[in-house]
Formats: C-alpha cells, sequence, structure tokens
C-alpha cells in the first residue's frame, strides 16, 4: 500500500472555491490561501446565525498506545461515508503541531484513504495560525521583561512570574532558562521557561473565544505573574492585550479544506489533550453546524483526556450539546493493555485480548455518565483475526452498545458505510432522549472537582496534593478565580497518572504537583504525576525521514 503522503499527493483536489459553493457559502465570505485552502470570514456566521444547527459527533477512543490507534482517520473516514451515503456532512478537526510532526506521533491529517488535504501544507505550517498564537505568545513576554527593565511600575515579584514563552517545536532544552544575562542593558536577570506552542494558553484562548472582542477580552484576562505585595497582575495592566488580538486577527478565523473525497473539513486550533483541553475551535465547530446536517469532531487522545474536556470545558463554555459519542477501539490497543509487547501485537492473542478489553469498558462507561450514546468503532489493521474481532463485538453487545468494524484507512468511505449509518441511526433513536450534562458543577471548590474527574474517570481511590499544588490552590481562591471548569494535565497512556499502568487500573491515587489558573481561556489546569509542557524529541525523529526535491515536492511526511 502507498504511503499517506503519495495517498495525498495522487488525490483529486477540488477548488477550494467549490468545495465553499457546495456547503452554499457566498464567495465574498471566502479567503483563499492558495487554490486548496482558504479562510472563512467572521461575517459567514452572521449570516448563517439563524439557520437550525446540525447534529454533533464526538469522536474519541480509549487510551492510546506506541501502535496507534487512528481516531483522525476515522473520524475523516466517518465524515466521508455520511457524505457517501446522501448526508450533507461537515469534518471539524485540530491543527497539526510541528513539534509531533518533526518528533515521534506524526501529524493529524488522518491516514490511508481517510484524510484531510492537502496534507503537507496542513502538516507543516498550514495558514500560520500557530506561528500567530507563538508571536502572540513572544509579545507577551517581551513586553513583560521590558516592563522590567525599564523601573517595574507593576512591582512585579520576579520569583512568581507564571506566564512562559512558546515554541511550536519539541524541545527539551528549553523547558528551563536564565534570561536577561550579560549586564544592565540585556534586561533583568531571572529564570523563565518554554512550552510547546499548542500547551500555550494563547491557543486555548484561541480555540475558546467567540470573537475577536471575546478574545482580546480573554487575553486582558492573562494572570502573568503576582506582584511583590501578592496582588494578581493580568495581561491587561501591561495594555499589551490589544496588539497580542491584532496579531491574531486572521488566526481566529477557521480554515476550510477537504478530504481526499471532497468532503469538506474545518480544520481550526491545535490544543493538546494530555496538557491542555485538546479540541479544536469554538468557532469552527459552530460554524459546521450551521453548514452541515452532520457535524463529525474529535477531542485528543483517549476519552479520560480528550473527550472530558470537551464536556466539561468546550460544551459547557460554548453551549454545545453532542449527539452521540464514536468510541475508537483497535485490537491492538486492547492487546497491549493485556500486557503484550508492541513487537508483538500482530499476532493472534484472544487471551491477552480478553484481559486488555478492560480499558474499552471503562471508556464506555465514562462516556455513558454524560448522557450522551455510545456507538464503539473497530479501527482494523491488516493483522487482526476474525477470532479477535468477534470477540470485541460479542463484549460490545454484552453492554448493550452498538459496535461497527471500519475499514476506512484501507477503503475509504466505502469502509464506513456501516458505522455511517449505524451513528445515524443511534441518533435518531435517541432523539429527545438525549440528555447531555458536564460530570461536575463548576461552583464546586477545585478539591471537589478534581477528586470527581479522579473516582468518576480515572477511577483513583483518592487524590494528594504537593505543598506547591496547595498553595497554588490557596492563591487562585484569594483572587476568586477558583470557579472554573478543570483542565487536567495527565499521561494519555494510562487512566492513572502513571503510564505504565494499563488495562483499568486499581487502588492507586492521583498525585497533583501544581495548580495553575488559566483565568483568559476560563479554566484551572492541574497538573499531575510527572507531565511536562515542553516535549523532548525521540532518539530517531520523523524530521529524518522528511525531505523536499529538486522539484519542491515534500517525501517522506509519513
Amino acid at each position: 500500500m502507498k504511503s499517506d503522503i503519495e495517498i495525498a499527493q495522487s488525490a483529486t483536489m477540488k477548488p477550494i472555491t467549490e468545495i465553499a459553493e457546495g456547503l452554499g457559502i457566498n464567495p465574498d465570505y471566502l479567503e483563499p490561501y492558495g487554490k486548496y485552502k482558504a479562510k472563512l470570514s467572521d461575517e459567514l456566521y452572521e449570516s448563517l446565525k439563524d439557520k437550525q444547527n446540525g447534529k454533533l459527533i464526538l469522536v474519541t477512543a480509549v487510551n492510546p498506545t506506541p501502535a496507534g490507534e487512528g481516531k483522525t482517520t476515522i473520524s475523516v473516514g466517518l465524515g466521508q461515508s455520511l457524505s457517501k451515503t446522501g448526508r450533507k456532512a461537515v469534518i471539524a478537526l485540530r491543527e497539526p503541531s510541528l513539534g509531533p510532526v518533526f518528533g515521534l506521533k506524526g501529524g493529524a491529517a488522518g491516514g490511508g484513504y481517510a484524510q484531510v488535504v492537502p496534507m503537507e501544507d496542513i502538516n507543516l505550517h498550514f495558514t500560520g495560525d500557530m506561528h500567530a498564537i507563538t508571536t502572540a505568545n513572544s509579545l507577551l513576554s517581551a513586553v513583560i521583561d521590558n516592563h522590567l527593565h525599564f523601573g517595574n511600575e507593576l512591582n512585579i515579584d520576579t520569583r512568581r512570574i507564571l506566564f512562559k514563552r512558546a515554541v511550536d517545536m519539541n524541545d527539551r532544552a528549553l523547558r528551563f532558562v536564565t534570561v536577561g544575562l550579560g549586564g544592565k542593558i540585556n534586561g533583568y536577570p531571572r529564570e523563565d521557561g518554554y512550552q510547546i506552542t499548542v500547551a500555550s494558553e494563547i491557543m486555548a484562548i484561541l480555540c475558546l473565544a467567540s470573537d475577536i472582542h471575546d478574545l482580546k477580552e480573554r487575553l486582558g484576562n492573562i494572570l502573568i505573574a503576582y506582584s511583590t505585595d501578592n496582588k494578581p497582575i493580568f495581561a491587561r495592566d501591561l495594555g499589551v492585550h490589544g496588539a497580542m488580538a491584532a496579531v491574531l486577527k486572521d488566526a481566529i478565523k477557521p480554515n476550510l479544506v477537504q478530504t481526499l473525497e471532497n468532503t469538506p473539513a474545518i480544520v481550526h486550533g491545535g490544543p493538546f489533550a494530555n496538557i491542555a483541553h485538546g479540541c479544536n475551535s469554538v468557532k469552527a465547530t459552530k460554524l459546521a453546524l450551521k453548514l452541515a446536517d452532520y457535524v463529525v469532531t474529535e477531542a485528543g487522545f483517549g476519552s479520560d483526556l480528550g473527550a472530558e474536556k470537551f464536556f466539561d470545558i468546550k460544551c459547557r463554555k460554548a453551549g454545545l450539546s453532542p449527539d452521540c459519542v464514536v468510541l475508537v477501539a483497535t485490537i491492538r490497543a486492547m492487546k497491549y493493555n493485556g500486557g503484550v509487547l508492541k513487537e508483538n501485537l500482530i499476532e493472534e492473542n484472544t487471551e491477552a485480548l480478553k484481559k486488555g478489553i478492560v480499558n474499552l469498558k471503562v471508556h464506555i462507561e465514562n462516556m455513558r455518565k454524560f448522557g450522551v450514546p455510545v456507538v464503539v468503532a473497530i479501527n482494523r489493521f491488516t493483522k487482526d483475526t476474525e477470532a479477535e474481532i468477534q470477540i470485541v463485538k460479542d463484549f460490545c453487545r454484552e453492554m448493550g452498545v452498538k459496535v461497527s468494524l471500519a475499514e476506512i484507512f484501507k477503503k475509504g468511505s466505502a469502509g464506513g458505510v456501516e458505522l455511517a449509518d449505524m451513528v445515524c441511526d443511534t441518533i435518531e433513536e435517541n432523539k429527545g432522549t438525549t440528555h447531555f450534562a458536564p460530570i461536575y458543577d463548576e461552583n464546586l471548590s477545585i478539591e471537589e472537582k478534581v477528586l470527581t474527574l479522579a473516582k468518576e474517570i480515572y477511577r483513583a481511590d483518592n487524590v494528594i496534593y504537593t505543598k506547591k499544588a496547595q498553595k497554588a490552590i490557596a492563591d487562585i481562591k484569594a483572587i476568586g478565580l477558583d470557579k472554573m471548569p478543570i483542565c487536567v494535565a495527565k499521561t494519555q497512556y494510562s487512566l492513572s497518572d502513571d503510564p505504565t499502568k494499563l488495562g483499568a487500573p486499581t487502588n492507586f491515587d492521583i498525585t497533583v504537583s501544581d495548580v495553575k489558573v488559566s483565568a483568559g481561556a476560563g479554566f484551572i489546569v492541574i497538573y499531575t504525576g510527572d507531565i511536562m509542557t515542553m516535549p523532548g524529541l525521540p532518539k530517531s525523529p520523523a524530521a529524518l525521514k522528511i525531505d523536499i526535491d529538486d522539484k519542491g515536492k515534500i517525501v517522506g511526511l509519513f
């Protein structure tokens, strides 16, 4: 079979004007970026605001493994299959980060015959949104240090500056840095650090902002530091939030592209789900719901991270009500959770599968707690055996969950017709009886909200707080910013905060190492275990395989 990039480069794309026309978009609302990409103007949503919303389908997954589960592939393929069966569908996805593209995880454009295209553009720079976010972040960082250099009128305590620099690349050497060295002319020396752009609060703000006014207000609400007399200092106190919003004026507009089969796709925003809220932008999702009868979106990593945050943060804040959850599972993932090493996953092992299927069970149970119907999609890989597939199907039926074998990677839309029909039937069968609700009240204390997630979603016994975390919570309560949703930064590989605890671990505690309020984004970040907001590159990063020939053709990109 061809590589992903070979499949993408051989696709027959339609001009983006045709894709927009198929959605009924007036050309005046389209801002083309070349022939196959475009920004969608703010005026477009205003012109559609009285139109009825389509149905919202969330694609999530079991805990990811090093073998990969193909959640984005299923998302893209489901959208294609909905279109193939005569339904008007739009896919709403996140933008890839250059860190994983050049690192280990790879891009976020799908795979096989279920990809969004132009794949190279989407994975490399796209329309410049990531760079704009990085620049806005750098602007605030520069203004903070400039303020210190010119007298520190706000009395910023340099030991308590909370805002970090950002770069869209995995670079472990930048986790802890010292700035301002080299004498008085170079600024005030202090400790600082970088996080990857997709973990920055500005990324979260862009994805949660409803319009440019809301964006500017949220940017101004970023808590950047405390003063020497323990008063909170916000970005608005430096007067820089207007300039930051100006930098982001185009980045806030959703991007329109297409799939290999010319199904429309809106790709916008890219927060990670293990260290941020892991969903595409509110603007993109709301716009898609006005343009189509069915909208397929995804949330990053397993349902314990992405889906939970989609429900408790994005849906709560945006007033969204999902109609169905598609839970992606692979035979390989369940065997891995049953103790099989990555290199042995292609071998049939029904006993390990039966042992590891408890991971799927927990994710099904968790999704039901939000009051939304669930459909399981088995993402089929070549070496999956009929005996193994039957075990998963029987298990799902015992749990009263519909299950479909999806062969989307290999067959494109033709491999997901059953899944598309099953999802639509599920939505229709539950019409009027789906009662979505977040799992906790945001007005509870921070500790109560975290404990609810720990017990209900992760299945932990208790939550342990370090002294640093306790102090941070006390500070947040003191400035009255504790009544916000929780965004847990946690390993994606386990339901616990320990990546080595596979399956459905029991008898464990969640350890909170630090707490930070993202006042602009509107949530409180809970750091657990050894989670870091700046990943590192692997020993052999994907960048070593990527190249460009003399004719400008990119090779080696998956």
